[in-house]
């Protein structure tokens, strides 16, 4: 099974075709690849089910084997993978029913279109026994952003018992905001069935998004996380086009000793 291994600012992912594969991959393989002692180790793995031309459809797992409804550095990824494969200036990444088109920019840069990003009502939630207020967020996959000083004690505290908390079924990413300016905004993130990640596309849109829509900042926004920066605009109707690079590590193949250790249990 080949494999190669990307990332945009530190968030990595393995990328591996299913052809190369020959089966569809399992939540175990999934967490033993992703294991960074045991396996390649990455923040997910983006598996290739089809090309045609410059439209690819990819399914996206979190390194505990659950699957995510979408990813910002994930699909900018699978995107420039894509394009140079095909030779393409703008492509298309097909997650289940959602499409992401994406254009190459100058060097290691893509620009994606998320499409219409949905933010709900700010509410106050009880963490532990203290009240935390959030903005529900929409991309897609669910996010919480709450506007708080992003310490990394504070994250790797409240991240875990956000996402875990009643209030979402499914779970949810979670974002401490710290707004350095009315177009800027520093970002720590705690990233459903990840853990804390360097980077998060899809949590700069959240973000961005509900500071647009709480008064706290204009489009555009620059993003800044723990791996580098994002840029998100939004239009009006909270249409969003997020651009950042996205790099190729290595390629390599994983060894049939370590698949049939996996499939044996």
């Amino acid at each position: 099974m080949r494999f190669s291994k990307w990332h945009g600012l530190g968030n990595d992912y393995l990328l591996i075709e299913r052809a190369d594969a020959g089966a569809p991959l399992e939540a175990p393989l999934v967490r033993r690849l992703c294991d960074y002692h045991l396996g390649i180790g990455s923040d997910g793995i983006l598996e290739v089910l089809a090309v045609e031309g410059s439209r690819a459809d990819v399914v996206i797992w979190n390194p505990d084997g659950s699957t995510a409804e979408l990813s910002g550095n994930g699909t900018r990824i699978a995107a420039r993978w894509l394009a140079r494969r095909a030779a393409a200036d703008e492509v298309t990444i097909a997650v289940g029913r959602r499409e992401v088109r994406a254009e190459m920019r100058n060097g290691l840069e893509v620009k994606t279109d998320m499409g219409r990003v949905t933010v709900s009502p700010t509410e106050e939630l009880d963490v532990d026994g203290t009240p935390l207020e959030f903005t529900p967020v929409s991309v897609g996959n669910p996010h919480a952003v709450i506007r708080r000083d992003p310490e990394r004690s504070e994250l790797l505290r409240l991240g875990p018992l956000v996402e875990n908390h009643p209030r979402f079924p499914e779970r949810t990413n979670v974002q401490l905001v710290r707004v350095d300016s009315p177009g800027e905004a520093t970002v720590g993130v705690w990233e459903r069935g990840a853990g804390e990640t360097l980077s998060s596309g899809t949590s700069a849109v959240a973000v961005a998004a509900a500071a647009l829509t709480n008064g706290w900042c204009a489009s555009p926004i620059t993003v800044h996380l723990a791996g580098g920066d994002l840029r998100v605009e939004l239009d009006d109707e909270l249409h969003a086009h997020l651009t950042g690079p996205a790099q190729e590590i290595c390629t390599g193949e994983v060894s049939a000793e370590l698949l049939a250790e996996v499939a044996t249990g």
